[in-house]
């Protein structure tokens, strides 16, 4: 019988969390009858700089219910700092930890299916969306959007997995080795290579509130995602820059022949155009590039992804 230990990062969630407590207590209550966990279990909630009463709650949380630990962060490190920083810390109390947002739109009911999957020999089950009828039009295009570029880009990931998965606690001291800063635990974790499965995840619609990861948070992501796992964008510079160079020797030849016809007429539209369609593709190699330079200017500063304030 394993300690299981499920990890949510929040910001400003205060409208959720007790409701969100009252479900999973009740499944650990049902998975304690059931004999897949043991009753040392918890959820764990780190408060990641919320602007609103989220630590409180968590406190008075804390006071009432033997399964509610908390960890405060100083200041907001983000969603992915904040799940790595559960994740570390919650490793020295469970067997394994289940990483799963606060506001359970995820379905919580694929934890015991999760546990299960590590009782037959895998380290790290992912939960992979087979529905997301619970989010909003806009998330559920861009996300599927974001997959198939980031597959198309060449980072290995689960396809239609967020950061709703279990991994043992093998699996955790083997991602603790992992120190780079511009985390992207979608594409890292895949590459720690243990036995690892899936189980499916129907998305919910939230209890209350609204969600905090906005579009600004989500195209972030992103971009580190593929910069942090991806050369393939430089690649596709150079090929784009021997594409000009070819119409631009093939401009050239038209030219020449135009003057030798007598058929070339002056104009600024053909000039303008190309000045706009070459600086612009300037601008995007050196934007491109640039993120590449921003992350390696992070990392070599090795400054510490999170520092905790407290924990209950």
């Amino acid at each position: 019988m394993i300690t299981l230990a499920t990890v949510s990062p929040c910001y400003n969630e205060e409208a959720v969390l007790r409701h969100s407590v009252d479900r999973l207590t009740e499944l650990f209550n049902r998975m304690i009858a059931d004999g897949l966990i043991s009753e040392n279990s918890m959820m764990v909630f780190v408060n990641d700089g919320s602007r609103d009463r989220t630590w409180e709650i968590i406190g008075q949380l804390h006071g009432e219910n033997k399964f509610v630990r908390g960890i405060n962060m100083s200041r907001n490190v983000g969603h992915q700092n904040a799940i790595m920083a559960g994740m570390m810390t919650a490793r020295d109390w469970a067997d394994a930890v289940v990483t799963i947002d606060a506001d359970l739109q995820d379905d919580i009911e694929c934890i015991p299916k999760m546990v299960n999957r590590l009782n037959e020999g895998y380290d790290i089950v992912y939960g992979v969306k087979v529905s997301r009828q619970g989010d909003s039009f806009m998330k559920r295009t861009t996300a599927q959007a974001f997959y198939k570029i980031q597959s198309s880009m060449g980072v290995e990931s689960v396809y239609n997995h967020a950061d709703f998965r279990l991994m043992s606690r093998r699996a955790l001291d083997m991602l603790s080795d992992y120190k780079e800063h511009n985390l992207y635990l979608r594409g890292l974790i895949p590459m720690i290579g243990l036995p690892s499965t899936t189980v499916d995840d129907v998305i919910s619609e939230r209890f209350a509130g609204q969600s905090k990861y906005t579009l600004g948070k989500m195209l972030h992501l992103a971009f580190s995602g593929i910069t942090a796992f991806s050369v393939r964008p430089m690649h596709a510079i150079f090929y784009i820059g021997v594409i000009f160079l070819l119409i631009a020797i093939g401009i050239g030849i038209y030219v020449a022949y135009s003057i030798i016809k007598g058929t070339a007429v002056l104009g600024w539209s053909s000039l303008i155009l190309s000045i706009w369609l070459v600086g612009g593709f300037i601008i995007l190699s050196i934007g491109i590039a640039g993120m590449y330079i921003g992350n390696i200017y992070t990392e070599v500063k090795q400054r510490p992804l999170y520092h905790i304030q407290e924990i209950l």
